[in-house]
């Protein structure tokens, strides 16, 4: 029944998404209405998806007689006994489908991959499973290794597919690691790291429910491409609780993206920046040389640096943010000068008020705690006053703060000394020059040092729960009343609690429930979350500022981190995982490796094995587990011998993808020819993977498979990069099935 009715199921999602967002309008809440709802109806047609590509795809048949299906999702009958019709995947009931052998094979009998298009079976492949302890497990051959190998060996489409119904022993373990603590999952080109991660998070999500449905999960990529390219695999497993982004995306309101050199990069990839920017906060906090002369009404007040010395000094004993210590410090400047204007008063027989009213006859020289107050209330309002605070403590948020630093080559030179004079000028640029990668985790640690007086967004919170309250109050009169109405523009939420008949405060928590959405959709807008857990991929490439921002994200330190640290390109990065987690976990963390390449080729990776070599002779190359018999080619020529190549080849790749790897350098001299030659070629920062030939840089590539692969200029690769050949390593292993290597002439 559910399949048959899958085509009506997806429209009515759809059909229902535009009419409820039809209703909603222009006001933030509306907006926020507007993300809840398209969060709750894509989360629905992820399941509808998730059925599309065929729910069941394993049985087991159990020793004991018994069997089980095992699918994306679990499904159950309706008779109450509990039993499942289809298994999840995630399930441990399910595991043996992943980890049984003959020498373990965990009760079961015969394992059955099933394959399947929507509601036609296309093919099984069993495995008998007779329990031996004299077989020897080394030699296993791979779990289901005819619908492995058939996974392997299909076209690249450009998104990458779940593997579900392929994962084996090794991988299984990372993904069902405990949630506690740090994971690391270390494996070379092809050992599926990538979808591990991904897998992992699904299985998290459904296994600790009740601890990451309110956190929510971030996922974090080297790029927009790679992120593209992943987008479906959750999705697809019907898991929408994420949040993927890159470094850049994670400082709410800013979209970093400007290039900047290598160095630049791992300038301000170091821990010694968090003293720096705490110096330029420093800097920010002034005392004057000379007394400055306030003018208050008819009336001259001075204000001398021993007085401001002595209010920035309980200012920053208070150990506040900035702006947070910034009304201590005023507090400090406003006591000198109502300490002036009582002395004032306590000697004239007639006084001036000091804020310019009426002369006060036969004031007596004592005043009490009230008339100080009210002296200080007067002078904190005065503009001259607020002026000379503003200038010696300014208030400060983050972005303004950075930018006006990287302006000035004097704030650059008196907060880091300890920078050559050549690496202040890497920082150094225009106010308005936009943001890097590499600068968010420098704007987050300003925030941290700066702080945000919240009191005003407290008081719109506070605002927006009683609007909720009346309009909760007003949909349970409605309801009780004798007036008729719509449900029809209620949402699912709303209606229930109308059903459920409860108090106005209930009703509006409810609402309040339904309009933060997923966690994951929350968490962008807000820098303070804290995520559930962390998953970290091309791990290798962060640097030690974009760990301490992640760290700050996930303090409890739950995390999954992938990578391999022969494909570092970024000099930013580390050459140890130790060295990345020591500062933050000591030698809390695990490691588990994968050791077995399924993407690359036996033929390619003895290609790739020489550079590795060359990288460090202690890296081990993965082992492949199949051949295709067809070794790489190498050939010199002209841009347009590499287009009449590259042409050739995508026609032997059929309905594939062909990736051309160049160094930077050579992208726009290559991109005439090859566009001439292939007019479907895309090419650009973010190019589109689902055309049939991606012209691409190694950053860009990184994380990425195609059929084939055409790699141009190795020895300009090599030279483009600090570590150029570990780009030249990642060039070299992301075909699956042919590479060749073309050199310029």
């Amino acid at each position: 029944m559910l399949y048959g009715r899958l085509d009506n199921l997806r429209e009515q999602a759809a059909e229902r998404l535009a009419s409820e967002l039809r209703a909603t309008g222009g006001t933030p809440q509306d907006r926020t209405q507007r993300d809840s709802l398209t969060s709750l109806h894509t989360e629905r047609v992820a399941r509808y998806d998730a059925v599309e590509q065929g729910l069941c795809f394993g049985r087991l048949d159990l020793q004991d007689g018994g069997h089980q299906h095992i699918g994306r999702i679990g499904l159950f009958d309706d008779d109450g006994d509990f039993e499942p019709l289809l298994l999840d995947w995630r399930a441990p009931a399910a595991r043996p489908f992943y980890v049984a052998t003959a020498a373990t094979p965990d009760g079961v009998a015969r394992r059955r991959h099933i394959r399947t298009s929507q509601r036609t079976v296309t093919g099984l492949d069993d495995e008998l499973l007779v329990a031996d302890p004299s077989a020897d497990t080394e030699t296993q051959t791979l779990t289901g290794e005819a619908v492995l190998l058939a996974a392997l060996t299909a076209n690249r489409t450009g998104r990458m597919q779940d593997i579900v119904e392929t994962i084996q022993a090794e991988q299984d373990e990372a993904i069902r690691s405990d949630l506690a603590g740090v994971l690391v999952v270390q494996g070379g080109p092809g050992t599926g790291k990538t979808a591990v991660a991904l897998h992992r998070a699904a299985y998290l999500l459904y296994t600790y429910h009740r601890q990451l449905s309110g956190r929510g999960v971030l996922i974090v990529g080297p790029n927009d491409t790679f992120l593209r390219y992943i987008s479906q695999v959750l999705p697809s497993l019907a898991e929408t609780g994420v949040l993927l982004a890159t470094l850049g995306d994670l400082y709410p309101g800013v979209t970093a993206r400007r290039p900047e050199s290598a160095a630049a990069a791992e300038l301000k990839g170091r821990t010694q920046l968090v003293e720096i920017l705490a110096a330029a906060v420093s800097d920010r906090q002034q005392v004057p040389e000379e007394p400055i002369l306030i003018d208050v009404g008819r009336h001259t007040l001075s204000l001398d640096k021993q007085a401001c010395s002595v209010a920035r000094e309980q200012a920053r004993a208070s150990r506040l943010p900035h702006n947070l210590a910034r009304p201590i410090f005023a507090a400090g400047v406003l006591a000198t000068l109502v300490a002036q204007v009582a002395e004032r008063i306590g000697t004239d027989p007639y006084w001036d008020d000091p804020l310019g009213g009426n002369d006060a006859p036969g004031t007596p020289n004592v005043l009490d705690t009230d008339d100080l107050a009210d002296i200080r209330a007067d002078l904190s309002t005065e503009p001259a006053v607020q002026a000379v605070i503003d200038d010696l403590w300014p208030p400060l948020e983050p972005e303004r703060f950075l930018a006006d630093f990287y302006a000035s080559a004097d704030a650059l030179e008196s907060a880091a000394p300890q920078f050559s004079a050549a690496e202040r000028a890497l920082l150094l640029r225009t106010a308005d020059g936009g943001w890097s990668p590499s600068d968010v985790p420098l704007l987050d640690e300003a925030a941290e040092l700066l702080g945000v007086d919240d009191t005003a967004e407290r008081a719109r919170a506070e605002r927006e729960r009683q609007a909720r309250l009346e309009y909760a109050q007003g949909v349970l009169d409605l309801a009780a009343g004798s007036q008729s109405f719509e449900l029809e523009g209620f949402s699912e939420a709303g209606i229930a609690v109308i059903s459920d008949l409860m108090d106005a405060e209930a009703v509006a928590a409810r609402y309040a429930e339904d309009v933060r959405q997923t966690a994951a959709a929350h968490a962008a807008a807000d820098r303070n979350w804290v995520f559930g857990h962390v998953i970290v991929d091309e791990a290798q490439e962060l640097s030690p500022m974009a760990w301490r921002l992640l760290m700050r994200r996930c303090p409890s330190r739950s995390m999954t981190v992938a990578g391999d640290l022969a494909q570092t390109g970024s000099l930013a990065g580390r050459g140890s995982w130790a060295e990345i987690f020591s500062p933050y976990v000591a030698d809390r963390w695990r490691l588990t490796e994968l050791t077995v390449s399924y993407r690359t080729p036996a033929e390619i990776m003895a290609r790739a094995a020489l550079v590795l070599a060359d990288i460090d002779p202690a890296f081990q190359a993965p082992k492949a587990v199949r051949s295709t018999g067809v070794e790489p080619w190498d050939e010199t020529g002209s841009p347009g011998r590499l287009a009449e190549i590259v042409a050739q080849e995508a026609k032997e790749v059929g309905d594939g993808r062909l990736g051309v790897i160049a160094p930077a350098g050579l992208v726009a001299q290559l991109t005439p020819a090859l566009a001439a030659a292939i007019p479907e070629l895309a090419i650009g920062a973010a190019p589109d993977l689902e055309r049939r030939v991606v012209l691409l840089t190694v950053p860009q590539a990184k994380g990425l498979e195609f059929d084939t692969v055409v790699t141009v200029d190795p020895d300009g690769i090599v030279a483009e990069s600090p570590r150029g050949l570990s780009d030249l390593y990642v060039a070299l292993t992301r075909a699956t099935q042919r590479l060749g290597v073309f050199t310029l002439s």
